[in-house]
C-alpha cells in the first residue's frame, strides 16, 4: 500500500481544503494504475484508525536490525492501540555522505 504524506504551509490551506488536496493526490495515484484498487484507501474524514511510522535512520544497520526495530515498534503499538487494525512502518536510510546535523558540523 503506498503512503502519501502531504506537507504544506498553512497558507496553502486557504487555497484548497485538506480533503481536496488528499483527493487530488489519491486520484492522481489511482490514475497511474501502479496500485491495485483495493490496496489504496483515502482516509479523509479520519474515521478509519491507522498508524504508520516513518523511521529515518543513518545508514549502516543490517536488514536483521531493521527488521527487529520494525517488530519491536509495531508490537509495542499493537499492545498500546488494540483497536487499531492498520499498523505499519517503513525504514528510510540517510546516506552518511549527505547527512549532517548540528553535532556533525
Amino acid at each position: 500500500m503506498p503512503h502519501f504524506v502531504v506537507d504544506c504551509s498553512e497558507s496553502v490551506l486557504a487555497l484548497a481544503e485538506p480533503t481536496e488536496l488528499m483527493q487530488a493526490v489519491f486520484d492522481a495515484a489511482q490514475a497511474t494504475e501502479l496500485f491495485a484498487v483495493e490496496g489504496v484507501f483515502l482516509n479523509v474524514d479520519g474515521h478509519e484508525h491507522f498508524v504508520h511510522v516513518f523511521a529515518n535512520l543513518l545508514e549502516g544497520r543490517s536488514e536483521r536490525q531493521k527488521a527487529d526495530l520494525f517488530a519491536g515498534v509495531v508490537l509495542a503499538l499493537k499492545s498500546l492501540l488494540p483497536a487499531v487494525e492498520i499498523l505499519s512502518m517503513n525504514v528510510r536510510e540517510f546516506e552518511r555522505a549527505t547527512y549532517r546535523n548540528a553535532l556533525l558540523v
